[in-house]
């Protein structure tokens, strides 16, 4: 076996008469607890600060809108939102405060991400991303999403399942309402405008443009309300938001984004 395997020519063409080369099975990739730990935390905050945040704001400068539904946070919230770019994660990290931005995971789609570890790893630190499967495995899937919620993470969600072929809102999945209804965790519906022509799908490198990003007020699930008509409130929600004019139903009226503004009360307990 040995003298065979020493002549054997492995770069060689297989015969014809051989079955074809089956697929092969990765790997299940794990949850990248490593990426929420410090210090990789700490070295995240600089990678994002000085390369990630100001190379968004000199492509694009967004136009940021509803930020002060992010700015004092008292629970772990999902923030989905359309999807047209791979531009799309970079946007939605820019438009958070430094707090929520800390305390995000992003939802990345593991057959395209993870199907290489070290891709997968140099995404998780400069993004904090966590594998989302979209092709089966839904129960694990929401468990490990829950078990993130249930931790004091926000999650970066994206309903659709994949970036827009043509840049236009296509149906959202289920998967959003399933972890809300499931979690109780409010949802953040947020618009992305622009990011299709910075940044389309086939496109290797981002181009400069304009680009607006608008925020919700955030969604809750009504007690007699299903997971699918949750889903599809959300889905309405990101696409009033992508109407010209502001949306005050969505993103709320100028008083109750002034109290969301007003920042939180410290209360300390009494010394005795």
């Amino acid at each position: 076996m040995s003298r065979v395997r020493r002549d054997w020519h492995w770069d060689t063409p297989r015969p014809r008469t051989w079955p074809e080369q089956g697929a092969v099975v990765p790997a299940p990739p794990t949850d990248l607890g490593w990426a929420r730990v410090e210090p990789v935390r700490s070295i995240r905050y600089l990678i994002q600060r000085v390369l990630l945040l100001p190379f968004t704001e000199a492509m694009v400068h967004p136009k940021i809108e509803g930020r002060e539904w992010v700015r004092e946070l008292e629970r772990p919230v999902i923030f989905a939102a359309n999807h047209s770019s791979h531009a799309d994660t970079s946007l939605i990290l820019h438009s958070l405060t430094d707090t929520a931005r800390d305390r995000t995971v992003v939802a990345a789609a593991a057959d395209y991400w993870f199907k290489h570890p070290i891709l997968g790893n140099i995404v998780s630190l400069f993004l904090n991303t966590f594998p989302f499967s979209r092709t089966g495995g839904a129960q694990a899937q929401l468990h490990s999403s829950s078990q993130l919620l249930k931790s004091g993470w926000n999650l970066v969600l994206f309903p659709e399942g994949s970036r827009s072929p043509d840049g236009r809102i296509q149906e959202f999945k289920p998967g959003v309402g399933h972890l809300a209804k499931e979690t109780g965790t409010p949802v953040v519906p947020m618009h992305i405008r622009g990011a299709y022509q910075v940044m389309p799908r086939g496109q290797k490198l981002p181009l400069p443009g304009p680009v607006r990003v608008r925020i919700g007020k955030p969604m809750t699930v009504q007690a007699a309300e299903g997971s699918r008509e949750f889903t599809a409130r959300v889905e309405k929600a990101v696409r009033t938001l992508a109407a010209e004019k502001r949306q005050p139903d969505i993103q709320g009226t100028w008083v109750e984004r002034w109290k969301a503004s007003k920042p939180r009360e410290l209360r300390y307990e009494s010394e005795n």
